[in-house]
């Protein structure tokens, strides 16, 4: 029993404590237990949760997460994402590739939305998959409603879903969620199926959406971001707060090849901010991550359209270790070291399941690894600190399986190196017509005379 006067440490959950230990050995964001682990940029996240606020509340908000390979973006970006689906906020998530963005006409774009529809959460349902949960909840509230008013159920939804039908591509949305509550009336599990197949963005042809449900158009590359307005529309009526918008990798845009290409898709960048600073959408958040050059370079970056450039530059005035957190730019601060030392501190009580008393290795193991690393790769070993958090755990796996083992004699042998990302990957790549390598930043690279 804990003495009285004393604040015992709670346990943490099994599922929550495997899946950290095993997403951060692999490297990548753990989608459970991020409160265990978040440690230091206080006001960035501050920010962020005034941004959901805001869509929560009707309004509209659009950022862009800067930081470089390993500093943390994708896990900040899972943060926010917590933060809105705890304010009753839909959610929907996916990482920009190169099959999936947000401008094309081969598809990329409507693949981007299917994906992102694919991962749509919500508070009730937070992996994923909610897409009916919000469509049936939409339904149960016009059966109440309904039957309340003494009108028929279809004839509320329908007067219900005007709003839909005035923006553009919303008389089909709103079909096809009319064509859904019907179908759920009256159990017909195909039509149901239809319907879903349409709003996740899943058909490939308008004859065979016509067929279906009876509709001339489909969510394709030309009207993602308006089908994107229309589901936040949707889920605000719904009962929901709003739609929150989590993209990572937009690093892939910097990687384009054809400067049209990547023009187009900064041209649909713009559109969005645009709408999110002169107040035109209702509900709707965008949070976008990706790296240093790709929002500075000017001539492959963000910085390279001049109309993003001018929207996005920092206030001047923030310079000698100030901060403007106000406009769109989130650039995430560097941890310090005594941040790497608290972020070490929940990581060993993350392996320890909350207790104390199953500690793998003492204050001392801590600051000595932390001097370990900075002798290895100097400063880099906080500001991209992703290499570090993998190399600690696997030392503590190590310790943990081989109870024996002092982890001074481990200390000496384990491998800390700098992080550096894609950057090799976005060096050099093969010449698609001669199979050469060539430098894909480098635009010179296949001049032939």
């Amino acid at each position: 029993m804990t003495a009285p006067g004393t604040k015992s440490t709670p346990l943490i959950k099994p599922r929550d404590r495997d899946t950290v230990i095993n997403a951060l050995r692999a490297g990548v964001v753990p989608r459970l237990g991020l409160q265990h682990i978040q440690v230091g940029r206080r006001r960035e996240i501050e920010a962020l949760i005034a941004d959901v606020t805001r869509v929560a509340d009707g309004g509209a908000a659009m950022r862009f997460v800067v930081g470089e390979y390993g500093a943390g973006k994708t896990f900040f970006l899972f943060l926010v994402r917590q933060l809105a689906l705890a304010k009753n906020l839909v959610v929907v998530q996916a990482d920009l590739a190169p099959d999936r963005r947000l401008h094309a006409t081969g598809g990329q774009a409507r693949l981007l939305y299917a994906e992102l529809v694919r991962n749509l959460a919500t508070r009730t349902a937070p992996d994923g998959g909610a897409l009916r949960n919000v469509l049936e909840r939409f339904v149960a509230q016009a059966i109440e409603h309904a039957s309340r008013e003494g009108r028929g159920t279809e004839t509320w939804i329908r007067a219900r879903l005007v709003d839909l039908q005035e923006q553009v591509g919303g008389y089909d949305f709103a079909t096809v969620v009319a064509a859904y509550a019907a179908a759920h009336e009256d159990g017909d599990e195909t039509r149901q199926a239809n319907a879903l197949r349409w709003l996740r963005g899943e058909y490939t042809t308008k004859t065979e959406a016509r067929q279906d449900l009876g509709v001339r158009s489909i969510i394709d590359d030309a009207n993602v971001y308006d089908s994107l307005k229309l589901l936040a529309r949707f889920v605000r009526m719904a009962g929901y707060g709003g739609l929150f918008v989590c993209l990572d990798e937009l690093v892939n845009l910097y990687k384009l090849q054809s400067a049209q290409a990547r023009n187009q898709n900064y041209e649909q960048i713009l559109r969005i901010l645009n709408d999110v600073l002169q107040g035109t959408v209702e509900g709707l958040g965008f949070v976008l991550g990706g790296t240093p050059e790709f929002m500075l370079d000017t001539r492959r970056g963000l910085y390279s359209y001049e109309a993003l450039q001018s929207r996005l530059a920092g206030n001047s005035f923030a310079t000698d270790g100030l901060v403007d957190l106000s406009g769109p730019v989130v650039r995430l601060q560097n941890l310090t070291p005594e941040e790497m030392l608290v972020l070490l501190e929940r990581l060993r009580t993350v392996f320890a399941g909350g207790d104390p008393m199953r500690h793998l290795v003492p204050d001392e193991a801590l600051h000595a690894f932390l001097d370990h690393c900075r002798a290895r790769v100097g400063d880099a070993y906080f500001r991209t600190p992703r290499n570090t958090v993998k190399a600690f755990v696997d030392l503590l796996a190590v310790l943990e399986q081989n109870p024996e083992t002092d982890w001074r004699e481990r200390l000496g042998v384990v491998t800390v190196s700098e992080d550096r990302g894609g950057v090799d990957e976005l060096a050099v790549a093969a010449d698609p017509d001669d199979g050469e390598p060539v430098h894909r930043d480098d635009e010179l690279a296949r001049l032939q005379l």
